[in-house]
């Protein structure tokens, strides 16, 4: 994966790493939580750094920290070009927050058992920064590619929010079975995933990010993450109605679709016959 050169800190795909651990024991509602294996350029005031729950604000000064706002720097500068022009939405960057161990988000309390996620709430990503060692030692997913996609997923819930569908879809899922509500939640994983595909597509499209391999190893990522195999990993068998983020073909599907479609119509998952 290439640097660009230029810009806000641009940065090519990363792989598909989406783990959605998310759940009422940390304190925090799934329907608002908007958790994902899911901004700013670099350097500005939008950037936070908690440690033990002590926050700080500025520029990051560690490699990892300051990785992850390059990463987001790219992001931003896609989108600020792709959401205007097609879906006629001014893009508001969200904020991103590093923690260790746990922190506050506006959705409730941050643990680092959680995984990356997306408040809506507070427009935040929120990240600690040891869950990318987390996904070399259980996943075998490590590499910029693989790191870069946990956030670029997350800011495909942001993109989301933008478009309003965040409100509705936790408007719906208080007013639905479990079953259903799972079955939304898996809508709006999918569309993040496909969102992410549509920011690899431009940042390649622009600065040529990719590299030999890169869509090979989101590919292999996304199989190896979906709640498919991990259920069947974790409780020797498969429970559908409890998917809540999709199988590994269909994270493989709807990453590939935005990577070849390039645009946010394309990642309507919630009009698609076909998951």
């Amino acid at each position: 994966m290439r640097m660009p050169g230029g810009g806000a800190g641009g940065l090519g795909i990363g792989t598909i790493i989406v783990l959605g651990l998310i759940g009422w024991a940390f304190g925090i509602d799934p329907r608002i939580l908007i958790g994902g294996a899911e901004m700013l350029g670099g350097g500005n005031s939008g950037y936070e750094q908690p440690q033990q729950q002590q926050g700080r604000q500025g520029a990051p000064t560690d490699e990892t920290g300051r990785f992850a706002a390059a990463i987001l720097g790219n992001t931003e500068d896609v989108w600020k070009d792709v959401l205007p022009k097609q879906a006629n939405i001014a893009y508001k960057p969200p904020k991103l927050v590093l923690f260790s161990d746990g922190t506050r988000s506006g959705c409730g309390n941050a643990q680092s058992a959680m995984g990356p996620f997306y408040c809506p709430l507070d427009q935040t990503v929120y990240i600690d920064l040891t869950f990318f060692e987390d996904m070399k030692r259980k996943f075998g997913a490590s590499g910029d590619f693989a790191y870069a996609y946990v956030l670029a997923h997350e800011v495909g819930h942001h993109v989301e929010n933008q478009l309003g569908i965040l409100p509705k879809v936790q408007a719906r899922q208080r007013e639905v079975g479990q079953a259903e509500a799972n079955q939304l939640s898996v809508r709006v994983e999918l569309m993040a995933d496909c969102l992410a595909g549509v920011w690899a597509h431009h940042s390649q499209a622009k600065w040529q990010s990719l590299e030999p391999g890169d869509i090979e190893q989101a590919i292999g990522a996304a199989e190896a993450i979906g709640d498919d195999r991990l259920q069947r990993k974790t409780q020797g068998q498969v429970v559908p109605d409890s998917f809540t983020h999709g199988s590994s073909a269909q994270r493989v599907r709807w990453l590939t679709t935005g990577l070849k479609e390039g645009t946010v119509q394309a990642c309507d998952t919630f009009r698609a016959s076909r998951l």
